[in-house]
């Protein structure tokens, strides 16, 4: 997430309460996740396991909860709790505005495109041309929609990201100040929950087209003509390459990358990476000819025991 204009490190430190390590005027640009930091940004620390991590990323302020050595040409926030204090910035720089009607007036909707009854199109959205938004779809603030893209009914586009941090008094919810990015001619089906990123942006890439009952977590990005099968549910932070096809009910853990034209068969699951150009099945996922000699292997254990008695 990228701040309105260029601010000096005092002016923030001073939204958040905290200390600093580096010049007055050091230039923070915005605040991003580790896997999506560039240079200005802001990234949050407060596990020692993670300092080196946070600190030799590309963003060059760190927002830490212990006074270590500042990399050269980088800056420090000092926090007592620095995911409470990024929650603070979340809230500054991208405040929940109140909707006032079911259309927002600071919406844009393109030429041609079709926005059914029931539906709720909220602050900032943008929606291109010749699109179809059936009845009842909630399309949270700052989503952007590009040309030629069918929402059917019941789907929620732009709903927080599922992060929470453990607290003696229960569960603390990372806010989100992210956005979801649809391309030209993507087709979703119904009842699909597709969340905005945490700070980033959930996308989904050109000419994809998801089924049903499909879940899409934060800052997960999907490639150009992708097939996403219905009951396929998608943890944040992954990446799923173009031509990809997932069938129902596949599930995939976080922060992973599917690679082109994979084939996931259905009912599998996805814990690790996956090369391109292959077919999968299985939990956890494998090559499906493998995975199916194993069954098939399996089914003659009776047949074997016989054998040996």
């Amino acid at each position: 997430m990228k701040f309105p204009k260029v601010y000096p490190l005092k002016e923030i430190a001073a939204i958040i309460g905290s200390t600093y390590v580096g010049d007055d005027n050091y230039p923070v640009h915005g605040m991003n996740e580790i896997h999506v930091v560039e240079s200005g940004d802001i990234v949050f620390v407060d596990h020692p396991k993670y300092y080196d991590k946070a600190l030799q990323s590309a963003a060059t302020i760190i927002l830490i909860n212990k006074e270590v050595e500042c990399p050269e040409g980088k800056a420090l926030l000092i926090s007592d709790d620095p995911f409470r204090d990024f929650n603070k910035l979340t809230k500054h720089f991208r405040p929940f505005q109140a909707a006032g009607a079911t259309v927002a007036p600071t919406a844009v909707v393109g030429e041609g495109t079709v926005i059914q009854p029931n539906t709720f199109v909220g602050n900032n959205v943008t929606i291109g041309t010749n699109c179809l938004i059936h009845a009842n779809v909630a399309i949270y603030d700052n989503t952007v929609i590009g040309n030629n893209v069918i929402i059917h009914s019941g789907t929620v586009i732009g709903g927080d990201a599922f992060y929470y941090k453990k607290r003696p008094e229960g569960f603390d919810q990372l806010l989100s100040g992210g956005r979801v990015i649809i391309k030209d001619n993507v087709g979703i089906g119904s009842a699909c929950t597709i969340d905005k990123g945490v700070t980033g942006d959930t996308t989904i890439g050109e000419g994809t087209k998801i089924d049903n009952q499909v879940h899409i977590g934060h800052d997960t990005v999907i490639g150009k003509k992708c097939l996403i099968a219905s009951q396929t549910g998608i943890a944040g932070c992954v990446v799923v390459e173009d031509e990809v096809t997932m069938w129902g009910q596949v599930g995939v853990t976080s922060a992973i990358t599917i690679g082109t034209k994979a084939v996931i068969l259905a009912q599998t699951g996805v814990s690790k990476s996956l090369e391109g150009g292959k077919v999968y099945f299985g939990s956890p996922a494998q090559e499906s000819r493998e995975a199916l000699k194993q069954m098939a292997n399996t089914k003659r254990i009776p047949e074997l025991f016989e054998k040996l008695k």
